[in-house]
């Protein structure tokens, strides 16, 4: 089979990923084999192949936001899963085992397995993965526009979570960065009933497209919102956005950093948090997630998606890091929906 696999990471100007011939996979007991259709590019793949993550998996497959049908199942998994239209997201498998597994909070398992990153991805045209850790996709999404749903998607739901708001009627979120993420988590921000007020600095793509969603304030990443805010989460990967957004927050509010990988942050005073002010991180994300995100985004997200060939996922990332993307990136199977 076809796939892109980074074998020195580098600028993706000097175009880190390799089209190289790999044997199909196998599915092992409790695995199934998902022939992919689309695959969604993430900030992380852009961290993989530059660099940014540390390398875990030589010559990786990057890719984790995998749309795809099941073409074949291990021992052990229902075999009416055949067939099925199916999702691969960033948390390829869990231990199960570690304190924080056996607390249901399995996203911050001591041992995980990740799509992309510690085992091969989507970019490429079969990939593997464990039965109880693959989704099923909701009707009403074409390919194109449910592989965003597998990580911007779920992510942007767990930041939301995160938040700690519980009456979202009339709430005011902040939403630094406007990439796939955020442009998800507005809308189901909005359809909960909050204001959003959306700072990120491309104009032409990112601030118009926030705007089209229905942000009740668009503008550059260091303005400050007209009003303070309940919440707000920062998409984008630069840790000096965290002072400015947290001297948007009102008291009492909380800022939710969405990235696995973010530049460091600058030092800020205390007066920054003080009056009861949080900021925590998201660590990837569990089932769970998925499940109840995959459950509330029909009628309520509509993803927009800019496809690319399989062939130009080197392009993909380098329109990626440039912000060149309105909404999200996706590289399409040559019969993709």
């Amino acid at each position: 089979m076809r796939a892109w696999s980074v074998d020195v990471p580098r600028p993706v100007s000097e175009r880190p990923l390799r089209l190289v011939d790999r044997p199909v996979p196998e599915p092992r007991d409790g695995d199934v084999r998902v022939r992919v259709r689309a695959c969604g590019v993430c900030r992380t793949d852009l961290h993989v192949a530059e660099g940014d993550l540390p390398v875990r998996r030589p010559g990786v497959i990057p890719g984790h936001q995998v749309v795809g049908v099941v073409d074949a199942a291990g021992a052990g998994v229902d075999a009416g899963l055949v067939g099925a239209r199916v999702g691969v997201s960033w948390v390829h498998r869990t231990c199960g085992a570690c304190r924080f597994c056996r607390a249901d909070r399995e996203n911050l398992c001591d041992a995980p397995e990740l799509t992309g990153w510690t085992v091969d991805g989507g970019f490429a045209e079969h990939v593997v993965a464990p039965a109880a850790f693959v989704h099923r996709l909701p009707e009403g999404f074409a390919d194109l526009e449910a592989a965003p749903l597998l990580c911007a998607g779920i992510i942007g739901f767990r930041c939301l979570r995160r938040t700690g708001i519980r009456e979202w009627s009339g709430a005011r979120l902040g939403i630094y960065g406007f990439g796939a993420a955020g442009h998800v988590a507005i809308q189901l921000a909005r359809a909960r009933g909050a204001d959003v007020y959306v700072a990120t600095r491309d104009r032409a793509r990112h601030q118009a497209l926030a705007s089209e969603l229905g942000a009740r304030w668009v503008g550059g990443t260091f303005e400050r919102p007209p009003v303070p805010l309940d919440a707000a989460v920062v998409f984008a990967p630069a840790g000096e956005i965290v002072p400015a957004a947290l001297a948007a927050l009102d008291k009492g509010g909380t800022l939710v950093l969405g990235g696995i990988h973010m530049s460091d942050v600058p030092s800020f005073p205390y007066g920054a948090i003080y009056g009861e002010r949080v900021v925590l991180s998201v660590t990837n994300n569990t089932r769970a997630d998925a499940r109840e995100f995959l459950a509330e985004a029909p009628g309520r997200v509509r993803t927009r998606a800019e496809p690319f060939a399989f062939e130009r996922a080197p392009e993909a990332l380098i329109a990626l890091k440039h912000d060149a993307v309105r909404g999200a990136a996706v590289l399409l199977a040559p019969d993709a929906a």
